[in-house]
């Protein structure tokens, strides 16, 4: 079926099937009965997926979701933060009180974003709200139609819009437009927003350079193992795209190189073009090296020029740059649903002088907008890609090339193999690193690398870089299947060595304990392990601290009025975490805490439950006693896991927030406390580990 993911199944046959970008799930819409949603769920052990019944009707079906699932179908997207947005939903509802004077006249919402007078018809073109078991949510509005605008509408007048993505494009609206344009809009139509411009700056990082330059980090790492060898610098690399993240807590580690400069405009109330390309003539600010350019759009909301709305970063928004549009709305708060967006300058970056001239191609597709830094003979600097070239996320990358990382996981190995000589070796998930660091190693050892999500690219990545890491890929097999495929068949002897960092290829937006999916392979695998088979990691322990989190808590709070529009009714869909009735509790979700606005730690890092690898995996519980080492309000508890890589525990690679590489685990309370250590306040924090679902379950309570 078009559009479905490679490796998995094809959603039931009644069902049309749509793929859910941004701020939604990947669902299935029954044409046969438009009450009933198909959910895609990904086992996190095992990594099946599975289509999971979402039906509003009394009863029970055969392969419905759990109940809980049911009510947070929406939890891990950012519909809640959107609509927790107040800025946004100002600027909306002032223009569009602007533009409609006529309380009789038909508007077209696409997005289902914008709540408002007149009811308006909705259409939601990536079907992310529709089927979701929230029906009342649509007392509103006059109508709903679903993906294809193929309706005969072309007298509505006004066209209110908020497909938008961080990039500005990646949620689809160019074409969305050009159709609204082409079907259903009449001539010269009012628009909401009116207009849409993309703004970039050049920027010096160390942080971010560390996100995109590989080979020249491990080159400083000087350790003997070459993900990226000499001649093949960018065989690992982030994706040439720009990467959404929050930059502003970056202020004071990013050097700018430029002022902001205008890169494309798009004026909503005329059928946008499919592509472009602008060339941008940029004067330098400082000398320096350009890491990244970053970018953000603003909105103009009416014609006349007064309403905007901009996710600039805060440096930006406090300059007094001319000719540089501001969001009128001084109250605007932190939000997680628009970020900034990085492009990253290949290599080293671009060396620069102060007052020296740059050239810049920026080009737009449908989807997305890409830069080019020119050279003096306008020929690009960053150069292609190959096919066969592993793109990773600039996170994984940075992680790649960090040497404290780099040198724990090398030191475990080689004492590893120091009490052994392993004739087979199985590197579980999908680590190059371990691969390749095994092989060089043991140069007599069969290495079996599972790679479930790299897979055949996998298998080209390290034929390409054996010889400059000195194996033979006669030494090396790539399964490129989940752990449940391998077989006693597969394997010569039995497993001695079996090893992960752990990750998972495209798992790295999960929440953290999802990578238990190492412990359930090793159950798999538990008759093949020899007598004296060595795990590693040999354990992962669950770590938290209670945190601080006001703007990340704002943002998952309850809805309830949201300009004049009651929306209790979608809280549990949306998976609300804050303002909860009674005893209620939001989901866990996962986030990188460093990009959560203001964030402050309130106790000491505590260990609440240990998961043991040389067990085949089981249910586990734990609890601890949280005595807060500062005053503040208790939001929260940010939630990871530390893998202890040997036996004598002297080996510990933590995911918490002081790393930026990974996320955490984010649990919310429903009330904020007010705590301090000089009235002995405390928490007790229990937690339950379901080894069938992969899922750990907080409960807390004060004193």
């Amino acid at each position: 079926m078009p559009g479905c993911l490679a490796g998995l199944a094809p959603p039931p046959p009644a069902a049309l099937h749509l793929l859910l970008r941004g701020r939604s799930r990947r669902m299935a819409f029954s044409a046969a009965a438009p009450s009933r949603a198909f959910q895609l769920r990904l086992n996190p052990l095992t990594g099946d997926s599975e289509w999971l019944v979402v039906d509003e009707a009394e009863g029970e079906d055969v392969g419905a979701a759990p109940p809980q699932t049911q009510r947070q179908l929406l939890a891990a997207t950012s519909y809640l933060d959107m609509l927790n947005d107040a800025a946004r939903n100002r600027a909306y509802r002032r223009a569009i009180d602007a533009a409609v004077s006529d309380p009789s006249a038909r508007v077209l919402d696409i997005g289902l974003g914008a709540p408002m007078q007149p009811r308006p018809l909705d259409c939601d073109p990536m079907g992310s709200i529709m089927g979701c078991g929230s029906k009342h949510y649509f007392r509103n509005v006059q109508g709903v139609f679903c993906k294809t605008l193929m309706l005969d509408l072309s007298f509505l007048f006004l066209n209110v819009s908020e497909i938008l993505d961080s990039e500005l494009l990646g949620e689809g609206l160019i074409p969305t437009l050009q159709q609204a344009h082409d079907s259903l809009l009449v001539k010269n139509p009012k628009t909401v927003p009116y207009r849409a411009t993309t703004y970039g700056q050049l920027v010096e990082s160390p942080f971010l350079w560390k996100m995109h330059d590989l080979h020249s980090n491990e080159a400083n790492a000087a350790d003997g193992v070459w993900l990226t060898p000499d001649g093949m610098e960018n065989i690992v690399s982030v994706k040439l795209q720009q990467h959404a993240m929050q930059c502003d807590p970056l202020e004071d580690e990013i050097r700018l190189l430029s002022e902001p400069f205008k890169v494309f405009e798009f004026d909503f109330s005329e059928r946008p073009e499919s592509q472009r390309e602008n060339k941008i003539t940029i004067k330098t600010t400082g000398d320096g090296c350009v890491h990244a350019i970053i970018s953000w759009w603003v909105l103009q909301l009416d014609s006349a020029g007064s309403i905007f709305y901009s996710t600039a970063p805060k440096w930006v928004r406090q300059s007094s740059i001319k000719d540089l549009p501001q969001c009128a709305d001084d109250t605007k708060d932190w939000c997680d649903h628009w970020k900034h967006c990085v492009w990253f300058t290949q290599g080293r970056g671009a060396p620069v002088m102060k007052d020296q001239t740059l050239s810049l191609r920026a080009s737009h597709n449908l989807t997305s907008i890409s830069y080019q830094l020119l050279n003096p003979n306008d020929e690009a600097c960053n150069g292609n890609l190959k096919a066969d070239h592993l793109t990773l996320l600039p996170e994984r990358i940075a992680l790649y090339g960090d040497i404290y990382w780099r040198s724990a996981l090398i030191t475990a190995i080689k004492n590893a193999l120091s009490d052994r000589s392993p004739q087979t070796c199985i590197v579980a998930d999908d680590s190059i690193f371990l691969a390749l660091l095994v092989s060089s190693l043991s140069p007599s050892s069969k290495v079996i690398a599972m790679f479930p999500g790299l897979r055949d690219k996998g298998a080209t990545y390290l034929q390409a870089v054996a010889k400059a890491n000195n194996f033979s890929m006669d030494q090396i097999q790539v399964i490129g299947k989940r752990a449940a495929s391998l077989s006693t068949d597969d394997l010569e002897h039995k497993i001695n060595l079996l090893v992960g960092e752990p990750f998972y290829c495209g798992s790295e937006g999960m929440l953290p304990w999802q990578n238990l999916r190492f412990w359930n392979a090793r159950t798999l695998f538990d008759s093949m392990l020899s007598a004296d088979a060595l795990i590693m990691p040999c354990k992962g322990v669950l770590k938290l601290c209670a945190m601080s989190l006001p703007d990340l808590w704002k943002s998952r709070r309850s809805l309830k009025d949201v300009e004049g529009f009651d929306h209790l009714v979608v809280n549990e869909t949306l998976g609300a975490c804050g303002d909860l009735p009674g005893e209620q509790q939001g989901p866990c979700l996962p986030y990188y805490v460093w990009q959560c606005g203001y964030t402050k730690k309130l106790s000491k890092v505590y260990s609440l439950m240990d998961f043991n690898f040389s067990e085949p995996i089981h249910s586990c519980f734990g609890k601890t006693k949280i005595e807060f080492a500062d005053a503040g309000t208790c939001h929260g508890f940010a939630v990871w896991i530390d893998w202890v890589l040997d036996e004598k525990n002297s080996i510990v690679i933590s995911t918490g927030p002081d790393s930026r590489y990974w996320k955490q685990g984010v649990q919310l309370l429903s009330k904020p406390v007010e705590v301090s250590p000089a009235d002995d306040s405390a928490a007790l924090v229990e937690a339950s580990f379901d080894p069938a679902s992969g899922d750990i379950v907080f409960t807390s309570s004060f004193s």
